[in-house]
């Protein structure tokens, strides 16, 4: 699966720059659209000694091979530890680890591109650091980098990848030069899933919210039983028993021994509740596209301002997923008023 194929214009763009390469380039856009891929491609075309005719990486080049192996003594790449144990190690060791490991780029890191940038470069060519994700960093280890990049080394280009990039200092931002990932078309992206082997790739495109690559790790992932878990219960309306939902849920968050189950959970809840909104105010579904009809009975059965009282309050108990006092509590409180959402008027009036 290349990336460059979902974003070929973003790509030809990019490599227009190498006529006059600005010192740091910000590359934002949400979550699982391939802008960490994107930009190692990036960084192997400019380190690469004999690119493609599209600029690619050859690789098979000295440089490509060094790259690969993850010693090219021209590339640093700075991210948090706990993204970078996840992503060389497996199991429950690894899952352990990355708990300890820190979550942020830390301040040493960006100290320890001072010997780095100022040497010369292996090849005589550039050198190329990637930031990612650039959010990761304290106030602290920010204003670190913002003096390197107040002060470039000459022949460096800082590669900075960002999912909110309005978490960053306006400082960070105004020394890059940004470019914006796009979504790529609905077209292009179902093609390139279908191409990858995920099944039912409509579907979690639209639960991804039109991310490629949120998409394809949706679709190859345990997340299905989760979101079917979630659906069971939703789908239920006003028949829907809140204590039964909520131990049910619970024991299903509980088998997950790694990542945020509750939090992930909560982000389904919400999207569903837009959903419900979305079309109580007659527009289209945007992520349960597949769930539209049911969707469209449960809405008959509320009221408009039922639902965007509710939606309001989802954005609480996604805020409170990550570390609910007692879970099996936490979701009682959420499906009990879920269901009172679809309750007759006469009944809710006697409550």
């Amino acid at each position: 699966m290349n990336v460059i194929e979902l974003h070929s214009d973003l790509w030809a763009r990019l490599q227009a720059r190498r006529v006059q390469l600005p010192h740091s380039l910000l590359l934002t856009g949400p979550r699982g659209l391939g802008k960490f891929d994107l930009a190692s491609r990036f960084a192997a075309s400019l380190l690469c000694e004999n690119p493609l005719p599209d600029r690619q990486a050859c690789g098979s080049c000295p440089a490509c091979n060094w790259l690969s192996q993850g010693n090219h003594p021209d590339f640093r790449l700075l991210q948090p530890e706990a993204l970078a144990a996840g992503e060389v190690e497996e199991g429950a060791e690894a899952k352990e680890s990355a708990k300890k490991a820190s979550q942020q780029i830390t301040i040493d890191q960006v100290r320890g591109l001072e010997d780095f940038l100022h040497v010369g470069t292996h090849r005589h060519g550039l050198r190329v650091v990637i930031v990612c994700p650039a959010e990761a960093m304290n106030r602290s280890t920010a204003n670190a980098l913002l003096k390197t990049l107040e002060e470039p080394a000459a022949g460096t280009i800082f590669l900075l990848v960002s999912n909110e990039p309005e978490r960053l200092l306006p400082t960070i931002r105004s020394r890059c030069q940004s470019a914006a990932v796009p979504l790529p078309s609905p077209e292009r992206a179902a093609a390139w899933l279908a191409a990858a082997g995920i099944e039912d790739a409509q579907r979690w495109l639209a639960l991804a919210g039109g991310a490629p690559l949120l998409a394809a790790e949706l679709g190859t992932s345990g997340e299905r039983q989760l979101i079917d878990a979630l659906l069971a219960e939703l789908r239920n309306g006003a028949a829907l028993d809140p204590l039964a939902a909520a131990t049910a849920l619970d024991k299903t968050v509980k088998a997950e021994k790694g990542g945020t189950p509750m939090k992930r959970l909560m982000e389904w809840a919400q999207k569903w509740i837009v959903d419900l909104s979305l079309v109580s105010s007659q527009l289209p579904v945007r992520y349960f596209v597949g769930e539209r009809k049911q969707i469209e009975h449960l809405v008959a059965r509320s009221e408009p301002q039922r639902l965007l009282a509710f939606a309001r309050k989802t954005l609480q108990y996604r805020r409170h997923s990550e570390h609910p006092l007692n879970s099996r509590l936490f979701l009682e409180d959420f499906f009990m008023g879920y269901a009172a959402l679809f309750e007759p008027r006469s009944q809710r009036d006697r409550h």
